[in-house]
């Protein structure tokens, strides 16, 4: 398959519905001898799944005994309130232009979100890509320019190489908030939760064409659990819980590249030779909703300090306190649906959203508003 029509086909979406429900029948007839009712519990982990389950109605297409349940893959809804706080106190220095992508303007911080700030005077501006921020420093030679970089192995090649162009142009007047966040040690965090049972995961595809295959054979080694590296139209996501459910009804487990059209099993070198050379997996990150992940985070390297906004500005320690509800850690662990919050559609909104889950474009109460999902 080539063209984008075919992975939107509905002809093969309902064979592929089809064949996943003699499948689902298969494994739950020998689970039924064994005792377990329980049902098949698989995870996507990225928002972008989440949005195009919801989006093309792939849950209504699989039979009751599958349960999809909604990982932390959005980087915008585990972006923590310290992280918030910051950048408004970052964007409150004088003479400063904050940066940031569009979705992390409306997360709330522990006082205010950065689209508060930039009401109350904060030069606060969106741009696309952390180029659009270098490019900015370059028209605005008087100001600070700062880039809040936040995102997954996907976003880290881009804010690297935009840290390498500035210092090669010498560009004195950029530098970044760094918050990019790893994936391994995000997804060990859930499969470690002992209230968390999954039979299967769907893998993200993007940070697999950053990554590769290979950190998804570590947490094969690791947890013997069935993982599909998955592409973001309907039938990719069809084919990706077919390919899970096989292994399940095999009693097997491995890694399969579905998305192979895009994603090499190497990944991309270039990319990955750029993060190393600008950040280093060195530090524990906050994630809101999750706590403390040990070696989530990235530090910018001693070589490229002088872009590191920690390092050129002196700011008071915030000691910010976790307001978000406690629901909304629930539904980021997969315990419970957006739905289920007795928040949701209530008090917590679009236009006024209580948490960041129902902020980011690929937040999951985002999701269940915008399809109209209740139950």
């Amino acid at each position: 398959m080539q063209y984008i029509d075919e992975f939107r086909s509905p002809k093969l979406a309902r064979q592929l519905s089809d064949e996943i429900k003699v499948l689902s029948d298969e494994i739950f007839f020998e689970r039924r001898r064994a005792g377990n009712n329980k049902p098949i519990r698989l995870m996507e982990f990225c928002g972008g799944h989440t949005h195009t389950i919801f989006r093309y109605g792939i849950e209504q297409l699989l039979p009751n005994e599958i349960e999809m349940v909604h990982g932390p893959g959005c980087p915008v809804c585990v972006l923590p309130m310290a992280a918030v706080d910051i950048c408004v106190a970052l964007a409150k220095q004088p003479n400063v232009i904050l940066t940031t992508f569009g979705d992390a303007m409306r997360v709330p911080g522990t006082e205010m979100s950065l689209q508060t700030a930039k009401s109350q005077g904060a030069d606060i501006r969106m741009v696309y890509s952390p180029l659009d921020a270098l490019s900015l420093a370059k028209k605005n030679p008087d100001k600070e320019i700062i880039f809040f970089a936040l995102g997954f192995e996907t976003t880290m090649p881009s804010t690297a190489i935009t840290v390498q162009a500035a210092q090669q142009q010498g560009i004195s007047n950029f530098s970044l908030f760094c918050n990019h966040i790893t994936t391994l040690p995000t997804i060990q965090t859930v499969l470690d939760d002992p209230d968390m049972r999954l039979d299967g995961m769907v893998a993200p595809g993007h940070v697999s064409m950053v990554v590769g295959k290979e950190p998804f054979d570590t947490l094969l080694a690791r947890y013997q659990l069935p993982i599909v590296i998955t592409g973001f139209e309907p039938i990719d996501i069809l084919q990706s819980i077919k390919l899970l459910l096989e292994q399940l009804a095999a009693s097997q487990a491995k890694v399969i590249n579905q998305y192979r059209r895009v994603v090499k099993n190497t990944g991309n070198e270039q990319a990955r030779n750029a993060m190393q050379a600008v950040f280093k997996t060195a530090t524990d990150q906050e994630w809101r909703g999750l706590g403390e992940i040990p070696n989530s985070g990235v530090l910018i390297r001693s070589a490229y300090q002088d872009y590191d906004a920690l390092h050129k500005f002196n700011l008071p320690k915030l000691t910010p306190t976790n307001k978000d509800p406690l629901h909304c850690a629930q539904v980021i662990k997969g315990q419970i649906k957006p739905c289920d919050c007795p928040n949701y559609g209530v008090s917590c909104t679009p236009e006024q959203p209580l948490g960041a889950l129902m902020v980011s474009s690929e937040g999951a109460c985002a999701a269940y508003q915008k399809y109209s999902i209740s139950s």
